[in-house]
C-alpha cells in the first residue's frame, strides 16, 4: 500500500532547527520527513527532485532566500506549484508579506512550537494556508499601503462573496464563516474557491492580501 504520509521538506540555515523540526514531523503518525536543506539553492534542487508534499522554509537563508524560494517553487508563474509554509522570526517582517505574495501557502512564527507547525503543514495540504490568523492580520495591516480614492479598486464579488472574502480577510476559520452567516461550512468552501477564482489568488492568505490592499478591509473595522 502506498505511503500516505504527508512528505515534508525542511529547509534552514541552522542545524539546531532542523533537527527539531525533524523530531516534531517524523513523531507525527501522518507526516515524514523527505530531505533537509541548509541553503535556498539545495531546497529548490531537492523540492523539484522529491517533489514533497510541503516545503517548509525558512525566510533568511544563504544562496536563495525564503522568497525566492517561494517565488520559484510557488509563485504565479509556476505551472505546478508546490505547497510552502514559510517561517520566520519576526511577527511584523516585510519579508513575510511578500512571500505570500509569492504564492505560500501560509506561514508561522518560529516561537509558535510543535502544535502550529504540525498545524500548519496539514493545513497547507488541506490548502487552508491561515495558520495563526491573527499574526497574519496584522502584518497585513501594517504592511499594506492603505488606497486612495485614486488606487482603490472594486472586487469583483457578489455581496455574499464579499462578505465571506471580509471574514477570511479579518482571520477566521471556515467553521466561524459558516456560524456568522448561517450557512454550511461545505458552502463556505464553495464560495472560498469561487472567491479564489475571481480574484486570481491561490488561497485564503491572498484573499485576506487583496482586500487589505483594496481597502476592502481597514483597521476602524477590527
Amino acid at each position: 500500500m502506498a505511503d500516505q504520509r504527508i512528505r515534508v521538506l525542511i529547509a534552514d540555515d541552522q542545524e539546531n532547527i532542523r533537527v527539531a523540526y525533524r523530531i516534531i514531523l517524523d513523531a507525527q503518525p501522518d507526516m515524514v520527513v523527505v530531505g533537509e536543506a541548509a541553503d535556498g539553492a539545495s531546497a529548490v534542487d531537492q523540492a523539484r527532485h522529491l517533489r514533497p508534499d510541503v516545503v517548509l522554509a525558512d525566510i533568511r537563508m544563504p544562496r536563495v532566500d525564503g522568497l525566492e524560494l517561494t517565488r520559484v517553487l510557488a509563485g504565479p508563474e509556476v505551472p505546478n506549484p508546490l505547497r510552502i509554509v514559510v517561517v520566520t522570526s519576526f511577527d511584523l517582517d516585510e519579508y513575510v508579506y511578500a512571500a505570500l505574495r509569492n504564492g505560500a501557502h501560509g506561514f508561522l512564527l518560529k516561537r509558535s512550537g510543535p502544535a502550529l507547525l504540525t498545524e500548519a503543514i496539514r493545513a497547507a495540504v488541506a490548502g487552508d494556508a491561515l495558520v495563526s490568523p491573527q499574526v497574519t492580520i496584522r502584518l497585513l495591516r501594517h504592511l499594506t499601503t492603505p488606497p486612495t480614492a485614486t488606487t482603490r479598486e472594486t472586487v469583483p464579488l457578489t455581496p455574499r462573496e464579499r462578505d465571506v472574502a471580509r471574514l477570511v480577510a479579518q482571520g477566521r476559520t471556515n467553521a466561524e464563516i459558516a456560524a456568522t452567516l448561517f450557512i454550511a461550512a461545505g458552502t463556505v468552501k464553495n464560495h472560498l474557491a469561487t472567491i479564489q477564482q475571481k480574484l486570481g489568488v491561490r488561497n485564503r492568505v491572498g484573499i485576506a492580501a487583496r482586500l487589505w490592499e483594496t481597502g476592502e478591509i481597514t483597521q476602524s473595522r477590527q
